[in-house]
């Protein structure tokens, strides 16, 4: 992750709670099963040995990339949001032109999207192209399956 990495106070709290346990008991529990499987053997031909430094990798991996967005992480309050034109932590209500469906989304980092609960990322193709636009504006989206033209009709927090 590069650049500023804008999340709610909540989500910078949840991202601290699961670095720290990662760097206690995550690393613990694979330090468990390298020694686990270093008492088995032969370690060129112990396959379980192998998985548990490759799981240590990963792991390793997620803790740098976690440290990296908390390093970049910028509280954003949802009362210093200015609805005038859509931004971060914004609900947008758009209507797709083309077959006329009205949907609300909330724009979020990418670290608390969640389609499901109609959260989508500030860096996603629908995000980037309602980013800065306002009540009435047309939002041209390039998505992977095409241009597409959404109405913007309502914005609020």
């Amino acid at each position: 992750m590069s650049g500023i990495n804008y999340v709610t106070k909540e989500t910078l709290d949840q991202m601290r709670e699961e670095l720290s346990f990662l760097k206690t008991k995550g690393r613990a529990e694979i330090a468990r099963a390298i020694a686990e499987a270093r008492e088995k053997g032969d370690l060129k031909e112990n396959a379980e040995y192998d998985a548990a430094k490759e799981a240590q990798g990963m792991h390793e991996a997620k803790v740098a990339i976690l440290e990296s967005a908390i390093a970049t992480a910028r509280i954003v309050e949802a009362d210093s949001i200015d609805t005038s034109k859509v931004s971060i932590l914004c609900k947008v209500t758009i209507t797709n032109m083309a077959n006329k469906k009205t949907v609300t989304y909330q724009l979020v980092s990418e670290k608390e999207a969640d389609l499901k609960l109609n959260k989508i990322s500030v860096t996603s193709p629908i995000g980037k192209g309602l980013l800065g636009k306002a009540v009435g504006e047309i939002a041209d989206v390039h998505a992977p399956n095409g241009s597409l033209k959404f109405k913007i009709e309502n914005i609020t927090i």
